[in-house]
């Protein structure tokens, strides 16, 4: 089986960021979103210091860290969330992040319009 490796493994590779790209209202971050009938996979990318401020979603989300570090509090109750670490979000649930460093972040919302291209 031939494989080819990812030539900057600090940015998604082009087969992700020709998805529609997100529109997103933090600087810092940047998202490809891949679409489906009832729900959203977002690819994110955010620069270090970046913060999202605190929010609820009347949906759960779940998310993977795929590289770097992020401090995430959940309900009151704050992690540290490091390549690897899987996150559930529930519904209703109020949430914010502070990116520690450079971060590459899958999020699957079970919400057909979370963001918008």
């Amino acid at each position: 089986m031939l494989t080819q490796k990812v030539k900057n493994p600090h940015e998604y590779p082009k087969v992700i960021t020709d998805l529609p790209e997100a529109i997103i209202q933090f600087k810092g971050i940047k998202a490809w979103v891949l679409q489906g009938e009832a729900h959203q996979l977002v690819f994110f990318e955010m620069e270090p210091h970046t913060q999202v401020p605190e929010h609820s979603h009347p949906y759960p989300q779940w998310g993977i860290m795929l590289k770097g570090k992020m401090q995430l509090t959940i309900d009151g109750k704050t992690q540290i969330i490091k390549k690897g670490d899987e996150y559930v979000i529930p519904a209703k649930a109020k949430h914010y992040a502070s990116f520690l460093t450079k971060c590459r972040v899958i999020d699957f919302f079970s919400e057909k319009t979370r963001y918008k291209t």
